[in-house]
């Protein structure tokens, strides 16, 4: 139930607090005192979307805020509870929209999401306006009320689940299905590739050892050239530098027996000269191993050639090769066993195929039962309101299967929805002797308001929403039927809290509050205010209903009179 509603800085209105009840409130008022702005905000706070243009004029950002008691066995308090929630605390929805369209909601002092907020009060509020309206002359929404009437969501839950079983799964089973059709193709493709990446037989990094031997070998007579000459300067050559340092090192070690100061620097040259003669034999080594004749390098540019074409078609690197080939060898596997799959595949479908499709039948029936009942209800509820001699009634028809539709979203030739087989449209003759036709097409705008009003207290015992909130109720009626809808709104607020903007004295009076809205203006600007009234005060209001801006003794008796039959 909606207990508080804040709006602050919102289209024309500046700080507006409001205070709800059970029962029947009424808000009354001029036309564009902001009734429909206070609509506006309670969507938005049952999460629809906003817009930086609902902020008020010389203001950064808007603010709204709402209250609400929850009971304790809703579906709105076992979501609170699933999402650290505590649902005794009630729940307090704050939103802020602010003029870089960067708006923030809060649950319960929490920062949520419009998705949270949504969910959350799905079940505690809904408002019955010309949305409302429109909605019923939408004819996907009257399979959904149907249902709602005969307790049916239960099976249509089961219809759901399993259908979001069958679908995905015959989706599966069609793709293994043309797997295998090109089963043949497809193996020999892979077989090729699998061979031809083991008949090359490349082993890890072989592409890096491959391109330093082939510089090393095409750059062979060079490499020759300087290491030969290396070693005829340090020992080959008459005077070489081995040679050279020999005899230093010999004049040293005569002056170090005459001078010991100078054994240090003999001994670090002798050193110098066995390092010498090391790398002497190493160089004569690399000579022997460097391979200068051209078949080699032949062979190693043929290899290397056939080492980047693989690595270009399976990926761009050896390791990328090395996957693709990893790939393959599952492929076949997978591809090896794809009959076991399309068996189990089968038979799992099978087995939930009929259960859907038995589901589907036996929840058309009971639809269909369940409409009788329906119709006879709506007839009874309009009769009451004023529209005696209406013939209501459900018809039921099916989209039929055609070629490209799976077999298994089939039961006997008709479509298979995640809602059943069954489509509905709501047919309605509001005069004696005339042919149901469809609703959108035959319903004024009274006789609609009056539809939606049937459907309301029809669906009150089902409904599990706590407060809804009526605007435009009285579109299109007056006199003794307004009268008529102002006793069965009173009838409604014994199960629901309701909220009702009217224009009518004859559905005002029903009221157990009322709350008077009213332009203002303040400091050069206008703004909304709303102030509750006592009995006096609602009297005079309902006299201004009866009779306009100037109120007379005859209205205010009137009024009174109103007030108290």
């Amino acid at each position: 139930m909606l207990k508080e509603l804040l709006i602050k800085n919102f289209a024309i209105i500046d700080d507006l607090n409001i205070h709800f009840e059970d029962g029947l409130t009424i808000l009354s008022g001029e036309t564009g005192a902001g009734k429909s702005i206070i609509i506006n905000a309670v969507n938005l706070l049952l999460g629809s979307r906003a817009s930086a243009k609902m902020i008020r004029d010389g203001y950064d950002t808007a603010e709204l805020s709402a209250f609400f008691d929850v009971p304790k066995a809703s579906a709105a308090a076992a979501i609170m509870a699933e999402n650290g929630y505590d649902p005794e605390d009630g729940l307090l929805v704050r939103r802020i929209i602010a003029g870089n369209d960067r708006h923030r909601i809060y649950i319960n002092d929490r920062m949520a999401t419009m998705q949270m907020l949504a969910t959350i009060t799905a079940d505690l509020a809904s408002i019955s306006g010309q949305h409302a309206h429109q909605g019923l002359l939408r004819e996907e929404t009257h399979l959904a009320i149907l249902d709602r009437f005969g307790g049916l969501l239960p099976q249509v839950g089961q219809v759901t689940e399993l259908y979001g079983k069958v679908a995905p799964l015959s989706q599966k089973l069609q793709a293994l299905k043309e797997k295998k059709a090109n089963q043949e193709k497809e193996m020999d493709l892979l077989r090729y590739q699998t061979a031809e990446i083991a008949h090359a037989d490349i082993l890890p990094g072989e592409d890096d050892s491959l391109e330093k031997e082939r510089l090393r070998l095409k750059h062979a007579a060079f490499l020759h050239e300087s290491v030969f000459s290396a070693l005829e300067a340090l020992h080959g050559a008459d005077g070489a530098i081995l040679e050279q340092l020999g005899e230093v090192r010999k004049n040293l070690e005569k002056a170090a027996n005459l001078d010991d100061g100078l054994m240090t620097g003999a001994q670090g040259l002798s050193d110098h000269i066995f390092g010498l003669e090391d790398l002497t034999e190493t160089l004569r080594s690399y000579l022997g191993t460097l391979d200068t004749e051209t078949e080699r390098l032949d062979s190693v540019e043929a290899r290397l050639d056939l080492i980047n074409k693989l690595k270009r078609k399976y990926g761009g690197s050896l390791e990328a090769l090395f996957m693709r080939r990893d790939a393959i060898d599952a492929e076949l596997s997978g591809i090896a066993t794809i009959d076991d799959d399309i068996k189990r595949a089968e038979a799992q479908l099978q087995n939930d195929y009929n259960q859907l499709a038995d589901l589907g039948r036996r929840l058309s029936e009971e639809r269909k039962r369940v409409a009788a009942n329906f119709a006879e209800s709506v007839e009874k509820e309009l009769d009451s309101l004023k529209m005696a001699g209406t013939r209501f009634g459900v018809h039921f028809f099916c989209a039929p299967c055609n070629t490209n539709t799976s077999p298994w979203l089939c039961v006997d030739g008709n479509l298979l929805t995640a809602t059943g087989i069954d489509q509905a449209a709501f047919m309605i003759a509001p005069n004696v002797g005339e042919s149901l036709k469809p609703l959108a097409s035959i319903a004024s705008g009274g006789e609609l308001s009056r539809v939606v009003l049937a459907l309301k207290a029809i669906l009150a015992e089902t409904e599990a929403v706590g407060t809804v909130i009526f605007d435009e109720v009285d579109a299109g009626i007056g006199g003794a039927v307004a009268d008529v809808v102002g006793r069965k709104l009173k009838t409604l607020s014994k199960k629901h809290q309701l909220i009702c903007i009217t224009h009518l004295p004859q559905i005002a009076r029903f009221g157990g509050y009322h709350y008077y809205i009213e332009k203002q203006v303040k400091n050069g600007r206008t703004t909304t205010a709303i102030k509750p009234m006592d009995q006096e005060e609602r009297i005079k209001e309902i006299a201004r209903m009866l009779g306009g801006e100037k109120i007379t003794r005859t209205a205010l008796e009137h009024a009174r009179t109103l007030m108290t039959s």
